[in-house]
C-alpha cells in the first residue's frame, strides 16, 4: 500500500544558502517523522538523479521497477542490497512509498506517472513532461483531479549560470525583455542522440522536443512568457547516411550511451552503429513570437566540435549573453552590455564570473533540482519548475516539429486551460514586480 496523507512537516525549509538566491535548500528537522520513502520507475542513464534522494533521515530509495533484468542490477549496486526490486511499476504499490521518480525513456512516462497521481504519491517526471501535448494535458488534469503533487525535472532552472541572468533580467540589468536567442551546441548529439531509441520519432517526436524541451522552458522563463506561434525548419544533414545497425540488432554493448560514447570519433560522418532508424532531424532552427510580444529563436545543432549552450537576451536597455554554461564544472561568465552605444567590444559594461559547485551533476543543478523536489513532495510550496511551464515547452517544440516537417508552415500554439493554469499559478514563488519577467 502507499502511505496516504504525507506529512507537510517531514522537511524544513532554511534560508537559501550564499549564491543560491532564490534556490530552495531542504535540511531535515530534528523533530520530524521518519525519512521520505523514495521509488524509482527506470533505473537507466538518468539514475543517478534519483541516487542524489538518499540522504540519511529525509529520504531514501527503498524501491526500483525496470524490465531490464540489467536495470535491476543497476538498481541494486546504485541504492544498496535492500532495495526492493520489481519488473513492472504497479507492484510498487506495497512498497508504502512517499515519492517516486519516473525516469523512465520519454514515451513511456505518462502510465507510471498517471497510474501514481491517482495513487496520491508525489510524482517526478524526467523532462520532457511527456512527448505529445495530449499526454502533457492528461497528467496536469490528474494531478489537479486527485490534488496530488507534480514535478517535473527541468534542471536548467537551477543552472548557476542560468539562475543568475534571471536575477539580473528581474533586477531591471537590461530593462524590458524584447527578444531572447539561443544557441544550442550539441556536439555530442550523435553518441546521445541517434544510437538509440532517441533517433526514433516514435519515441521523441523529435530532437527539437527531446533535447529542446530544456531550453524552450528556460526561453519561456527568462522571456516572461510563452510561445503562440512558430515556424521552423529543419533536417537530418549528417546522420541520415552514416551506416548503422541492421533491423533487429542490439545496440552496442548492451544498449546504454555510456557504452559506445567516443569523443575522439571524428568528424560526425564518421560515426557508426547508429540505431536502425533515424527520422529525427540533427540541425533544427525555430522562430517564436510569445505571448507577451517576446520574439525568440532557438538554434540546436546536432554536429558541432564543441558541447555548449549560448543565451542572449535584449532589452530595450541593453543586453547580456552567457560564455559557457558550467554544465560540466567549466567556468561561465555573464556578460552585459548596458551603458552605452558603441560598436564592436569585446570588454562589457558589467562581467559577472559564476562559480560552479559541481562537476558531476549538471554543475550542481541535479542536486539542486533533488532538493526542491523533496522539500515540495514532503511539504508542498513554491517551486522554481512548474508543471505548466514543462507542457508550454512541450507544446512549443510540438508545433515547430510540426512546421518544420511542413516547409516552415506557421503554426500556433494551444494554451492550457484557464482550471489548470490557475490549480498550478500557488506552485510557483513570488516574484519582484516592475520589469522582470514572470514565472
Amino acid at each position: 500500500m502507499y502511505r496516504s496523507g504525507t506529512p507537510e512537516h517531514r522537511i524544513s525549509t532554511t534560508p537559501p544558502l550564499p549564491g543560491t538566491k532564490g534556490q530552495h535548500v531542504s535540511h531535515r528537522d530534528q523533530t520530524a517523522m521518519p525519512e521520505l520513502r523514495v521509488g524509482v520507475i527506470g533505473v537507466g542513464q538518468r539514475a543517478p538523479v534519483a541516487a542524489l534522494a538518499n540522504r540519511p533521515g529525509v529520504a531514501r530509495v527503498v524501491s526500483c521497477a525496470d524490465p531490464d533484468p540489467r536495470g535491476r542490477d543497476d538498481a541494486r549496486a546504485l541504492f544498496g542490497p535492500d532495495v526492493a526490486l520489481h519488473e513492472h511499476y504497479e507492484k510498487m504499490a506495497d512498497d508504502e512509498l512517499d515519492a517516486v521518480f519516473v525516469l523512465t525513456p520519454d514515451h513511456v512516462h505518462t502510465r507510471p506517472a498517471l497510474f501514481f497521481l491517482a495513487a496520491g504519491v508525489p510524482v517526478f517526471v524526467e523532462k520532457p513532461l511527456a512527448i505529445t501535448v495530449e499526454d502533457c494535458d492528461a497528467l496536469l488534469q490528474a494531478a489537479h483531479d486527485s490534488g496530488t503533487r507534480l514535478y517535473v525535472g527541468h534542471n536548467l532552472r537551477h543552472l548557476p549560470v542560468l539562475r543568475r541572468m534571471r536575477e539580473l533580467i528581474d533586477d531591471g540589468a537590461i530593462g524590458r525583455v524584447r527578444a531572447v536567442w539561443c544557441r544550442h551546441f550539441v556536439g555530442h548529439g550523435g553518441d546521445y542522440y541517434f544510437k538509440d531509441w532517441h533517433a526514433e520519432r516514435a519515441n521523441t517526436t523529435g530532437l527539437l522536443l527531446q533535447k529542446g524541451a530544456h531550453d524552450l522552458d528556460v526561453i519561456h522563463w527568462l522571456a516572461g512568457g510563452y510561445s503562440r506561434n512558430v515556424v521552423a525548419q529543419g533536417a537530418l544533414a549528417v546522420y541520415g547516411d552514416n551506416p548503422r545497425r541492421g533491423a533487429g540488432d542490439p545496440a552496442p554493448a548492451g544498449g546504454r550511451m555510456p557504452d559506445w560514447f567516443d569523443p575522439e570519433v571524428w568528424p560526425p560522418s564518421a560515426l557508426r552503429e547508429l540505431n536502425p532508424v533515424v527520422d529525427v532531424e540533427d540541425i533544427s532552427m525555430m522562430l517564436t513570437r510569445l505571448d507577451n510580444g517576446v520574439l525568440a529563436s532557438y538554434q540546436q545543432c546536432h554536429f558541432t566540435p564543441d558541447y555548449w549552450r549560448n543565451y542572449t537576451v535584449i532589452g530595450d536597455e541593453g543586453r547580456l549573453e552567457n560564455f559557457g554554461d558550467g554544465m560540466e564544472g567549466d567556468p561561465a561568465t555573464i556578460q552585459v552590455w548596458n551603458r552605452h552605444r558603441s560598436g564592436y567590444r569585446r570588454d562589457a559594461d558589467l562581467t559577472v564570473p559564476v562559480p560552479t559547485p559541481s562537476q558531476d551533476d549538471h554543475g550542481g543543478a541535479d542536486r539542486a533540482l533533488v532538493d526542491e523536489f523533496l522539500r515540495f513532495a514532503a511539504a508542498g510550496g513554491p517551486t522554481d519548475t512548474s508543471p505548466v511551464a514543462a507542457r508550454e515547452a512541450v507544446a512549443a517544440a510540438v508545433a515547430a516539429t510540426t512546421s518544420l516537417r511542413s516547409g516552415g508552415t506557421p503554426v500556433d500554439v494551444r494554451p492550457p486551460s484557464a482550471a489548470i493554469v490557475d490549480h498550478f499559478r500557488q506552485h510557483q514563488p513570488a516574484r519582484p514586480a516592475g520589469r522582470g519577467p514572470r514565472s
